[in-house]
Order: structure tokens, then sequence, then C-alpha cells
């Protein structure tokens, strides 16, 4: 069974950057709020998506609730010229937990926990970070809000989240998931047919 509806489009938005992206500081779940050069993302991905508004058509509009995927949205609903605050919240968005590596910088990892940096260099799909989530576990949470989609969406969420979407839509082996680029300043169509970038 496909995970993705056929006929289904996702539009799928990263959020800004952040000070903590900038900074190359796993972030998580932590409710980090955009920067200006995220805000400025935002606003391009908002007048790109405006530009293809006749293919969005009557999508449903959706982000995670933290803060940073919230405020992108906004700021792409009023570009595209819709009311800021009408959309859903659905926590099976949120970003991948790290556990015990939230807010520390990934330069740092390798003396911090060179266990956890030797596991996961290991098995970057499968490995868990104490008291957080692997990618399997994420690919699965949001499978689960793939599969539930009913017609096309404008979905704002995260990095780990994109991901997965696309590992788990178009079957991609799990050991090139983790290492999928993650562009914040374009936009994501996935499909059963395949993906692109506008």
């Amino acid at each position: 069974m496909a995970i993705l509806r056929p006929g289904i489009t996702l539009y799928f938005i990263r959020h800004g950057e952040t000070d903590w992206n900038r900074e190359a500081r796993y972030q998580g779940q932590r409710d980090i709020p955009l920067n200006e050069t995220g805000r400025a993302q935002a606003l391009a991905n908002g007048q790109n998506l405006k530009a293809h508004l006749d293919r969005v058509g009557s999508a449903e509009f959706v982000s995670s609730t933290l803060s940073r995927a919230v405020e992108t949205m906004k700021i792409v609903r009023t570009q595209v010229g819709l009311a800021s605050d009408d959309f859903r919240q659905d926590p099976r968005l949120i970003e991948l937990h790290y556990g015990h590596w939230e807010g520390v910088l990934a330069a740092d990892l390798p003396t911090i926990d060179p266990e956890g940096w030797r596991a996961k260099a290991d098995n970057p799909f499968g490995w868990r970070p104490r008291g957080g989530e692997s990618y399997s576990d994420l690919q699965s949470r949001v499978s689960q809000w793939l599969a539930s989609l009913e017609r096309d969406t404008v979905a704002v969420s995260h990095g780990g989240v994109s991901r997965v979407a696309r590992g788990a839509v178009l079957g991609l082996p799990v050991s090139e998931v983790p290492f999928l680029p993650v562009p914040q300043d374009k936009i994501m169509l996935l499909s059963a047919a395949g993906m692109s970038w506008i």
C-alpha cells in the first residue's frame, strides 16, 4: 500500500534558519525561533508558493507545533494572500528528538559523546540518542501522517521530517535517508510519482 495516496501532492517547506541552525547546534525538539535570515527565507518561499498557487488550489495547510515552523507558515500564508493564522498544527510533524544531544554543537560531539558519535556513524538510521528518537522512529511517525492525507497539502516542518517523508514515499534505501539535502530556501513537491524542488 502506498504511503501517500495517488494523485496527492505534498508541498513541503522546511522552516527558515534559526541561530542554532547557523551554529550547527543540534536543535531537535527545542523550541528555537527563526532569525532574520530564516524570516527572509520564509518570505521568499511564500512568494514562490504564490507563483504556483493555481497548482496548490484548495490545499490543506498544516505545520509542526514548534514556533519556528509556525512562524514560517504564518509568513508563507501572508505572502500567498491568505489569513496568517488559518492552518492546523500537527504534533506528528515535530522534528526528530535528539535526546541528550539537543543544544550541543555538532563539532563538540566526538569529544563530549565519542561512544554515541561512533554508534551514530555505524547506524545513522537506526541509532537512537539517550532520551530521543532514531530516524526509524521518526519515519514511522511521519508515515502515519502521510497516509492520513486526503488532499494536496502545504506543510511546514523540519529537516528530519523532510528526509523521512522522502524515504517513505520514494522507497529510498535507509542508508541514504539521514543524508538527504534539506534546503531552507526551496519548496519540495512530493508525490507517489516522484519529487522535485521549486
